[in-house]
């Protein structure tokens, strides 16, 4: 299966801060990769990195060929690039509406069919429509934050922590919805919670201090125990 994107021993700064040191891995097209690694690692700085919100020193970032390091994050989107940001990134003064439209690259046909399609995965968005985000629940943000990245045909999708300060009940209903835009696109999930990962996540790789440590399939990482313990403190 070809490469969508890769990364070649990438190197990154932030501010005077070495954050990434050596980050190589491909995500194949049509499925889930999966960063782990522990809080601190580097894996938020790495889809920053991706998305040209953070310069890259060193290496290289080609995306369906194309070299993207250090291009303009808007320009990085628009080659097909969805960004769910840790901090979710929705504008918390405006409608569930309007937020959804400020995210729409292009009102066609095809949008539309994509916007019908994420209001039947995430009904709680249609119900709030005239809702402001920021009167959201935490779950509620976090669907509205996928459904924004979704809108638009991106050929991937770039999510970090989905999961994170959600009722396990929420993170379930995520999990689902992930689950089911893997059929449509492809995915790069950073995510600690390393059951939920492991339900969507095909390939994995590890990062420890900035640096690549592992990979492989999630399958095998599941079984083994002294990996998991070493890199992610799961025991």
């Amino acid at each position: 299966m070809s490469s969508l994107l890769r990364l070649n021993q990438v190197e990154a700064f932030i501010q005077k801060f070495h954050i990434l040191h050596d980050i190589s891995f491909e995500v194949p097209k049509g499925d889930v990769t999966v960063l782990l690694g522990r809080n601190g690692a580097g894996k938020t700085t790495t889809l920053r990195t991706i998305m040209g919100l953070n310069r890259v020193s060193k290496g290289t970032i080609t995306f369906q060929g194309e070299e993207i390091s250090n291009l303009l994050t808007h320009r990085i989107a628009n080659k097909g690039i969805g960004f769910v940001p840790e901090e979710q990134g929705i504008f918390g003064e405006l409608t569930v509406g309007e937020n959804m439209r400020v995210a729409m690259k292009k009102e066609d046909e095809e949008t539309t069919k994509r916007m019908e399609w994420v209001l039947d995965l995430f009904p709680d968005l249609k119900k709030f429509w005239k809702k402001p985000g920021g009167a959201l629940s935490g779950g509620q943000k976090q669907m509205l934050a996928i459904a924004r990245a979704y809108v638009n045909e991106n050929e991937l999708l770039l999510i970090d922590e989905p999961s994170k300060g959600l009722a396990p009940i929420i993170v379930d209903k995520v999990t689902e919805s992930i689950e089911q835009m893997k059929e449509q696109t492809t995915i790069l999930l950073v995510e600690q919670n390393f059951l939920m990962a492991s339900k969507i996540g095909k390939q994995f790789y590890i990062i420890d201090d900035g640096k690549t440590v592992h990979s492989g399939q999630m399958d095998e990482l599941k079984e083994d125990k002294v990996l998991m313990k070493k890199y992610l403190g799961i025991s």
